[in-house]
């Protein structure tokens, strides 16, 4: 049975994350944990996403704006570093507030708290007619990088505020999809090296089978995106990323995620 809903999860979450740009791990993840111990869930969730980029990847390469890529890309990179040197001082921040619901407790935290407001702000730009139209200038592209790559050595969250810059930057839709994957490819190896020594702690436990399943679902899920996105907009994509930043901000911003 979990075989089933893990691969039915994997499948519509990379389909959907394919216009987002982000999402995949926030859902795959707690659907792994409620089989498998946290840290093993975590290492599936970080090799079942990193999969499905590069093959995302090859399914959009020709698509790359190199020029973005690098001047996006690579601060994103650095300033990732950065943000997991505080990730340890910030940790011990305390909560601003907890809530409690059905017996779980979730705590609102400052940095979630931070990166949810700039998600609502940026999502406001494909909401809002008189802010729909406006465009940030490539000039600002690393700018833009060093805020995705810090707050996602913060907290993990660089994949929306990556979409919710990118989709402002005048792009065409095919365009922002494919050098998105790339930056995520970027990223997922930077994280990977890292989570390197933690995967190979729990190599014994790790569920191949359930492994397979989930990543070839999601190669499903990135075909099917792949076959929509011929016959969208790029409004649609805007409205699409805009939607799917308010949700996760309100979760994200609660402590739900």
């Amino acid at each position: 049975m979990e075989e089933i809903i893990i691969a039915i999860v994997a499948l519509l979450a990379s389909a959907l994350t394919f216009f987002s740009g982000f999402g995949l791990g926030t859902v795959l993840m707690p659907v792994f944990a409620a089989f498998f111990p946290v840290d093993l869930a975590i290492a599936l969730t970080a090799i079942v996403h990193f999969l499905n980029n590069v093959f995302k990847f090859f399914l959009t390469g020709k698509h790359i704006d190199k020029s973005i890529l690098l001047r996006f890309g690579l601060p994103s990179i650095v300033a990732a570093f950065i943000g997991a040197l505080l990730l340890n001082y910030l940790s011990h921040l305390q909560p601003l507030m907890l809530w409690n619901y059905s017996g779980q407790t979730f705590e609102i935290t400052p940095i979630k708290l931070i990166i949810a407001l700039l998600l609502i702000f940026f999502a406001l730009f494909d909401i809002i007619p008189k802010l729909k139209n406006m465009h940030f200038s490539r000039k600002y592209l690393p700018t833009g990088g060093v805020i995705s790559g810090f707050f996602g050595g913060l907290s993990g969250h660089q994949g929306a505020l990556r979409s919710a810059f990118l989709i402002r930057a005048g792009l065409s839709k095919e365009t922002f999809i494919a050098t998105g994957i790339a930056i995520a490819c970027l990223i997922d190896i930077t994280r990977l090296s890292v989570y390197s020594k933690n995967i190979l702690a729990v190599k014994d436990s790790i569920d191949w089978k359930m492994l397979i399943i989930a990543t070839l679902s999601a190669f499903a899920g990135a075909v099917l995106g792949n076959k929509i996105l011929k016959k969208i907009t790029i409004e649609t994509v805007q409205m699409v990323v805009a939607a799917a930043l308010i949700v996760f901000a309100v979760f994200l911003g609660l402590g739900i995620i």
